[in-house]
């Protein structure tokens, strides 16, 4: 059975409620193969069902991270509803030992076997609560952009409710993973505490108010990248002249991309930075175990030390 059988297509195809979310999606033309990086959850799953409706060619990855007793059986989930609607399933199983930034790590174990060009299942609500974090973080403009809304997050402008209704709709059965839960993780507590506390603060849904705000931010942030792109980010005299802002933005670009870090670059980060280009320190920590030092006037990036 594949996504070209009839009786495959019709249970999302014919559905008006589908062909809404379909319309509000950013999937690739039909016909186009796509990889879907599905967990078993309502968001990675509607993600598979939608691209299926979009069309698409499909392959459902999922990656079992071994943190929990039976984890296996999330990919036979998966596995069943690849079946069931003729997407092609893979398995890949990762590595992740306990320890400190667990989600983290697992985060970068997972996109380390997922190829380059997988889709992804983030929502709208997603977005809302990376903004928040980014803001928690002190991340300045383009922490506050957010995700990009970019051929990976075809389903970005979704909410969260409309995906749980489509694998109801459809009767999906899906996994609910029990760490969305855990109050030890901090996006956790933005979307099970802080989320619900603005809603009652503002009278209203402001996950959505949030979201609509992030492509305003890239703008803002995207415009200051590119008047500070001619500023050399080692030079200190040329940092010094120029406008604070568009010093401050030549450093965080210059950080994230020598770096690779996964999260906007904070502005502690960027101040500290700055502080040594005006000689207050020689020499200072950024994020990650990042250092910056100063030498004949010029700054000078190395890694951290690994022990």
């Amino acid at each position: 059975m594949s996504v070209d059988d009839p009786s495959v297509q019709a249970p999302l195809v014919d559905d008006p409620f589908v062909h809404e979310l379909v319309s509000r999606c950013s999937f690739p033309a039909p016909a186009t193969p796509v990889v879907c990086a599905v967990s078993g959850g309502p968001d990675s799953v509607a993600l598979l069902l939608l691209a299926i409706a979009a069309g698409c060619k499909p392959t459902a990855i999922h990656v079992d991270h071994g943190l929990r007793p039976g984890s296996a059986d999330e990919a036979d989930i998966v596995c069943r509803i690849a079946q069931r609607f003729g997407a092609e399933f893979i398995s890949e199983t990762v590595v992740v030992e306990p320890g400190a930034n667990l989600e983290a790590r697992a985060r970068e174990a997972r996109y380390g076997v997922l190829p380059p060009e997988s889709l992804l299942g983030h929502t709208a609500d997603d977005q809302a609560e990376t903004m928040l974090l980014n803001l928690l973080r002190g991340a300045g403009p383009m922490g506050m952009a957010g995700m990009a809304y970019d051929a990976r997050r075809p389903i970005l402008s979704l909410r969260r409710a409309d995906t749980h209704q489509l694998c109801q709709r459809l009767g999906v059965e899906v996994f609910t993973d029990p760490s969305n839960g855990d109050p030890m993780f901090r996006r956790n507590r933005v979307r099970n505490e802080l989320l619900p506390l603005l809603d009652h603060i503002a009278d209203r849904d402001v996950a959505p108010l949030l979201a609509s705000q992030a492509p305003l931010f890239g703008e803002q942030a995207r415009f200051l990248v590119e008047l500070a792109s001619d500023i050399d980010p080692t030079d200190c005299d040329a940092l010094r002249s120029a406008t604070p802002v568009l010093a401050q933005t030549r450093i965080r670009t210059w950080l994230r991309e020598e770096t690779s870090m996964e999260h906007p670059v904070d502005h502690a980060s960027v101040q500290r930075v700055l502080d040594v280009v005006h000689g207050v320190h020689k020499a200072t920590e950024v994020v990650g175990g990042w250092r910056v030092r100063r030498s004949s006037g010029r700054l000078l990036l190395s890694p951290p030390q690994r022990g």
